[in-house]
């Protein structure tokens, strides 16, 4: 193909790209094109990872069939070798060959990985060149983030049409560099870039704010072709990457572990109810200078905070609630218009709102187990509202402390059998999805009217399913976690919460843990 006729083709493809390029895999030639069918209904650009077929040459004749029949789709081809992270076991040779192949076959680009172009003679480009494929170069480094220049300055003297750098997210703040390096690079309009695992997720959707040409995803959850790659349609649907701009505002959940949170579902949902260009993410990190950074660069205008996270941040806000001081702990971060960081604490509407609506909390006995950042809030707001607080915690001077500062009272496990309440509140961690302790109480000592669990995930925790078996009243953490997410959204946008949508996508997610 002539240099001019080349430099069309790229125009044209240029302007055929979307934003998300689904990874396509299969282990056979008929799963592989199954799942592009399915996956080309609603997405025009594909990577077909060859290297997942067993013989991908063979393969062939059936993709080049399954392209013609779909011209509407722009398709990529990877063939990436063990060395680099991929599955093929073939040499350089062969998996140029399969590139070869598939740039015959009709694919618009072929994906060659750094190290294997490095390599290549004069007369290996011609091969690939003289089909109308475009060339991405790419790199991946599977351990960290380094210096992406120097990257960047060794795929330029090859000549690259497209050139996709991946590293891995071991921070926040290594989202922060992958997108200063996208923003330098955003006139080029031909550069790829992404962090990957779970503290990579910004840069999946902000990345694309920041420059890079369109990022990946998978095809559906569980086909995931590299760590912290997230479906297409949730990108799509949750995150709203094709509405992602300028003037989109950045929210985030920040602790660790966040990976599994509602939270984005949650606030994604009421931002696109109430027509707010703003997007929430979820912000991997249990270190607060990690956080700050991200806060400070991107800008990030509102975080929720969560474990372990809730009393280190109150020191470095610029200001506080009366409610956030008195409990020394804040899940709510606003960012004001001269840029101020502002902390409150919704965990305390989370919790009694949803008591008040059964209980009359006036001299109620109450006994909260745990001594953490909830705890606190729920010692707090029940005191407030004129509870009778017994604190139970596995370490007893924490119990203690809290105690003292509440006006609350402690007790001892021993003591459970004999003692009766009102209502139990489980303020720990234990019951959580993933969680290896399930139990934290045994079912002769569950001696209240109501039990309300904090956990949200599982809707039906060990705890709350003993109650019920006793045929106590309970209070899913879903009600909480709607509540105090509902006073979030208020803080952040000055807008009512859509609390019915809210609630309505958080249990459905949960419903849907259940099922799957």
């Amino acid at each position: 193909m002539t240099d001019t006729a080349q430099n069309v083709n790229l125009q044209y493809l240029r302007t055929r790209l979307g934003r998300i390029c689904v990874a396509i895999i299969g282990s056979t030639p008929h799963e592989m094109l199954e799942r592009a069918a399915e996956a080309v209904r609603e997405n025009t650009l594909l990577e077909f990872r060859l290297d997942y077929l067993a013989k991908p040459l063979a393969a062939m004749p059936r993709l080049k069939e399954f392209l013609h029949l779909h011209r509407e789709m722009t398709a990529i081809a990877t063939c990436r070798r063990e060395a680099n992270g991929g599955k093929f076991d073939g040499k350089v040779a062969d998996e140029m060959e399969v590139l070869g192949k598939a740039a015959a076959a009709g694919f618009h680009l072929v994906d060659i990985e750094l190290q294997t172009a490095e390599t290549l003679k004069q007369a290996d480009w011609k091969k690939i060149r003289g089909h109308s494929a475009a060339v991405l170069i790419s790199y991946h480094d599977f351990k960290t983030t380094k210096d992406l220049d120097k990257i960047y300055a060794r795929i330029q003297p090859l000549h690259p049409d497209f050139v996709k750098i991946v590293s891995t997210a071991r921070s926040l703040a290594d989202n922060v560099t992958m997108m200063r390096f996208l923003e330098a690079k955003r006139d080029e309009g031909n550069v790829v870039g992404i962090c990957m695992g779970d503290q990579g997720i910004i840069s999946r959707v902000l990345g694309l704010r920041a420059g890079s040409r369109f990022t990946f995803a998978s095809a559906t959850t569980g086909e995931e072709t590299a760590p912290g790659q997230i479906a297409a349609r949730t990108l799509r649907e949750t995150y709203r990457t094709d509405q992602v701009d300028a003037g989109t505002r950045v929210y985030g959940v920040a602790g660790d572990p966040v990976r599994h949170s509602l939270s984005p579902i949650m606030m994604n949902t009421a931002f696109h109810r109430e027509t707010v260009n703003a997007v929430y993410l979820t912000l991997q990190t249990e270190k607060i200078a990690d956080l700050l950074l991200l806060i400070r660069e991107v800008p990030v205008h509102g975080v929720s905070v969560t474990m372990p996270l809730k009393q280190e941040i109150m020191k470095h806000l610029d200001r506080t609630d009366v409610l956030s001081q008195k409990i020394g702990a804040c899940n709510t971060v606003v960012r004001s218009q001269d840029g101020k960081l502002i902390g409150y604490n919704t965990d305390v509407a989370g919790i009694v709102r949803p008591l008040e609506q059964r209980i009359d909390l006036r001299k109620a006995k109450v006994l909260l187990l745990g001594a953490g950042g909830a705890a606190r809030a729920a010692a707090f707001g029940l005191k407030q509202k004129g509870a009778e607080v017994f604190i139970l915690n596995r370490t007893p001077q924490t119990a203690q402390k809290l105690a003292r500062e509440a006006e609350a009272k402690t007790i001892r496990r021993d003591q459970l059998v004999k003692a009766n309440f009102d209502l139990i509140v489980n303020a720990t961690s234990v019951g959580m999805t993933g969680m290896k302790q399930q139990t934290i109480l045994e079912e002769k000592e569950l001696n209240a009217k109501l039990v309300f669990d904090l956990v949200y995930s599982p809707m039906e925790t060990p705890l709350l399913k003993m109650a019920r078996s006793k045929g106590l009243a309970v209070i899913t953490g879903a009600e909480m976690f709607v509540h105090q997410g509902a006073e979030q959204f208020q803080l952040w946008t000055g807008k009512p919460a859509p609390r019915e949508d809210m609630w309505r996508v958080v249990t459905h997610a949960l419903r849907s843990r259940v099922e799957g």
